[in-house]
């Protein structure tokens, strides 16, 4: 990479608001088809690893700077012990945090992220993916609240009892009473609502209820790669004039049919840039999540890897802060505090 990316990559406080590392680190959440996962001797935060996609060597070597780690169950209608499953993925989090407190430091405020980032250490953030595991009682959001997580996702693709997703979404339905009830104490509590995964219908409803912008965690534009994960214009637009903010998806099935590669990545930042301006688009890997990758962006050690393509493309420098982290970090501030 030329020396001047490299800089300015080095110098911007780089967000990620999606990754599935939790669930690596789980034994029930990896199956025989997951042969790589098995051998586990090796699994943890803090040793660089050859499996999956993200540990802190890697996130500090990519210069990610604020990680965001998902808690959730199984995919599934009716998850067996959710609200169970996300207290071990909690426990997890913070175990790992502990075990390396030179390298990483749990945060729950955009304060907490700038301190963290002067320690010269990565920030670690909680967020919900998919709230069944609230297990249908709203009061568990203030649970979940007290254990660090500020940021929650309403469906994980199937229709819970909050919202169809877009995997679930034969009747068009959108946010049942629940959910609605659901988004309502998110605002009351300063957690940010994501509507990634949500059906169109859900997404519709969260921006008639929501006082406060929203993110679309991992979600990149449809019109540039046509899935129902991505999100319209029509999508993006209603996001942005209510302040919110697109992380972009890494899934290759969601950045392009043939060609998946850091350069087809950044053609959905551009059309987000030209559809709505800069300020509402960020990243949102889904590392660890996803089965593979685009060419370019093989783990989080990569991520300089988009920084280098927008240079390519003369964005200014204040634009590619806004896109690497700095869009994110406004929402937090705005609605976390």
């Amino acid at each position: 990479m030329d020396e001047y990316p490299q800089r300015l990559h080095k110098q911007t406080l780089v967000v990620d608001t999606h990754c599935d590392t939790l669930k690596c680190l789980l034994p029930q959440f990896t199956r025989p088809r997951d042969s790589m996962w098995q051998d586990r001797s090796n699994v943890g935060f803090g040793k660089r690893s050859k499996l999956g996609h993200i540990d802190l060597p890697r996130l500090k070597e990519g210069g990610v700077d604020l990680q965001v780690f998902a808690i959730s169950s199984e995919r599934d209608p009716t998850p067996s012990y959710a609200l169970r499953t996300a207290m071990e993925m909690i426990e997890t989090f913070y175990t790992e945090c502990e075990k390396y407190p030179k390298l990483v430091a749990p945060v729950t405020s955009h304060a907490e992220i700038m301190q963290t980032n002067e320690e010269g250490k990565i920030a670690a953030m909680l967020s919900i993916e998919g709230a069944d595991v609230i297990e249908g009682r709203i009061g568990m959001l203030r649970v979940y609240y007290r254990l660090g997580v500020r940021m929650v996702g309403l469906v994980h693709s199937l229709r819970n009892l909050l919202a169809d997703g877009v995997a679930d979404n034969r009747t068009k339905g959108g946010l049942s009473r629940m959910g609605v009830e659901v988004v309502e104490e998110l605002n009351r509590l300063g957690m940010i609502v994501d509507v990634s995964h949500l059906s169109d219908a859900g997404f519709w409803d969260v921006m008639e209820v929501s006082k406060d912008p929203v993110v679309a965690s991992h979600s990149n534009a449809r019109a540039v790669c046509s899935n129902s994960r991505n999100m319209t214009d029509e999508m993006i637009k209603a996001l942005a004039e209510r302040g919110g903010v697109m992380g972009m998806n890494f899934a290759p099935d969601f950045v392009h049919k043939t060609k998946p590669s850091v350069e087809t990545l950044v053609d959905h930042i551009n059309h987000i840039v030209d559809l709505v301006g800069p300020e509402h688009v960020g990243l949102g890997s889904d590392f660890d999540g996803i089965p593979s990758t685009p060419v370019g962006l093989e783990d989080a050690s990569k991520m300089p890897a988009i920084t280098e393509e927008l240079v390519k493309r003369d964005y200014s420098e204040d634009y590619i802060r806004l896109i690497l982290g700095g869009n994110h970090l406004r929402l937090i501030k705005e609605v976390v505090g």
